[in-house]
């Protein structure tokens, strides 16, 4: 179920995935793009993946998930190109019998994410850019 989109990433897709109804909790993570990093103004951010490789590992944190937690379903959706101020840049949708495995497996998921899946981040400011950690 892993995504890499460059539009915006559709809410109501990740809220209405699996509705079987043995879920009890959803647990949605969305990380937005906010408006200052280390005390400076951030104007835009602009994501660049290496597309294959990145869905090989989106969907091995996924199946990661599935194996560690019991939960129904997991996907996980990022976008790449240029984002504003607020707009949502990754999504990951968790539902689970009960909220203790949804909220686990949904943190797992984005820290996971964020340290295995080649997809850059380059800060933009009032005076210059950086690319956020190594940069592709």
């Amino acid at each position: 179920m892993a995504r890499i989109v460059t539009s915006a990433i559709d809410l109501n897709r990740l809220v209405e995935l699996d509705r079987s109804g043995d879920s009890g909790g959803l647990v949605l993570f969305l990380g937005t793009v906010r408006n200052r990093t280390a005390g400076k103004q951030v104007v835009r951010l602009e994501y660049e993946a290496f597309e294959s490789m990145a869905l090989r590992e989106m969907e091995a944190v996924e199946q990661d998930c599935r194996d560690r937690f019991e939960i129904s379903s997991i996907e996980i959706v990022h976008r790449v190109g240029t984002l504003g101020l607020g707009e949502v840049a990754v999504g990951i949708s968790v539902r689970a019998a009960h909220r203790h495995a949804a909220f686990d497996a949904c943190r797992h998921a984005i820290d996971t994410l964020k340290q295995s899946v080649p997809i850059w981040k380059k800060e933009f400011f009032e005076d210059g850019a950086v690319w956020v950690g190594e940069g592709p």
